[in-house]
Order: structure tokens, then sequence, then C-alpha cells
């Protein structure tokens, strides 16, 4: 574990080491902020959508005691939704989608020696295929949070009011209900950790293989395996330091 920690900082130091011209990683980062970020919209939009629809429909079914106002479920799902769902559920589902992605990909290009090509050529491998990975997911992650946030509010809105669990001047109510400006910052702050996460686990299983075709599989399953577990341990500390 110590070994691979340590390849770990050492690609992570190769990538800012003699890097690419600035307009060869300002392409290359745009060309995988395309593939990480908007590639995701749609699978996002739907889970961040039925996620808020059932926590609503799940809060309202749990609260039965008539002394509470029928806006506690939408304030409920908006302290749910920003401090944990969008953010961490967003990720791991990234970690899934795009860390398999980078890993095969990066994996592929190993085995095949196309990276060793671009090592042979005077090119820096790491600073032209891994760092705009990673900053083109520490760029649209929070994206993909905030884009969470909405669809998730918006899914229980019509989840709650479809259902006749609440009316939607009562759910607005809800997320309106002392609301704390700061859990917006600490939401963004958990993406962009895990952003890097992600992405830096993901790159480094796939730069690192090697083998043939059955160890670029099993890199891909490492990536995801690792990313996420990272992702959950990074959410305890992150909560036990920031809140």
């Amino acid at each position: 574990m110590l070994t691979a920690f340590g390849s770990f900082l050492l690609l992570l130091l190769r990538t800012l080491i003699r890097p690419e011209r600035l307009s060869v990683l300002w392409h290359r980062t745009l060309k995988e902020a395309v593939l990480i970020g908007v590639n995701s919209v749609f699978i996002e939009g739907i889970v961040s959508s039925f996620i808020g629809a059932v926590t609503c429909v799940q809060i309202a079914y749990n609260l039965t005691n008539p002394i509470l106002p029928k806006s506690i479920i939408g304030f409920m799902v908006r302290e749910m939704t920003i401090l944990e769902l969008a953010p961490t559920i967003t990720s791991i589902v990234l970690a899934g989608k795009v860390g398999s992605s980078i890993a095969g990909t990066l994996g592929t290009m190993r085995i095949t020696e196309q990276i060793d090509a671009l090592d042979v050529m005077g090119i820096n491998s790491a600073s032209y295929l891994v760092l705009p990975r990673i900053v083109a997911a520490l760029f649209m992650f929070p994206l993909l949070v905030m884009l969470a946030m909405f669809l998730s509010l918006l899914g229980g809105y019509m989840a709650g009011t479809f259902t006749g669990a609440l009316t939607g001047a009562d759910y607005v109510e809800g997320l309106r209900l002392d609301f704390i400006p700061y859990n917006i910052a600490f939401a963004l702050i958990k993406a962009v950790v895990f952003a890097f996460l992600v992405s830096g686990i993901a790159a480094f299983q796939g730069y690192t293989t090697r083998g043939g075709a059955l160890e670029v599989g099993a890199a891909s399953t490492a990536a995801v395996t690792y990313s996420i577990i990272a992702i959950l341990l990074a959410d305890f500390a992150l909560a036990g330091l920031l809140l």
C-alpha cells in the first residue's frame, strides 16, 4: 500500500514537471471536460431526480406527527440533498462511469505502447494524458453537483405535489427555512476533493497497467473500487473537519 501511494505521488509530480504547452493542455482539458461532464449529464439527471423524489416520498411517509408542519419535508429534503446526497452520490456515480473510462483508456494506451511512444518522442506523457483529466474533473464535478442539487430538489417538489404529500407552497417554504449558505460551499468543497480522488486514482490505475486485456479490466475495476472507498473516507473526514 505504501509503495502504491508513493508511486501515485510520483505520478502527480510528473504531471507538473516539464508540462506541455498551455495551448495543448487547454485543448486537451476541454476535450476531457466534454467526456467527463457533458456526457454524464443524462445519467446524473436521472439519478438525482429520482433520489430527490424518493427522499421526499419516504420522509412524507415517516412524518406521522400531526404537530409538525408539512414544510419540514422540504427542509429535510434540502438538507439531505445539499449536505450528502448530491455531492456524494454524484461522485460515486461518476466514479463508476468516468473512473472506469479513464482507467480503461489509459490502460489500453499503456499495453499497446502508445504511452511509451509519447515518451520516446520527448512528450511528457503524464502531463499530456493525466493532467488534463484531473483538471477537467476538478472543473466539471462541482458543476454536476450543482445540477444534481437542483434536479434533486425539483424531483422532490414534483413527487410531493403529485402524490399529494404536501402542497408546492409548503415544499418551497421548507426549502427556505433556516437556510445556511455555507452548506453550499461545503458541498462544492466535497465535490472538488472527490473529483481529485476519482480522476487521480483512475488515472494512476490505468497509467501503471502492465500486461494485457485482462489487466486493463482489472485496472478499471480497481479504479472504481478504490475511488468509492476514497470518497467515503474523505466524506467522513471532511464532515468532521468542516462541519
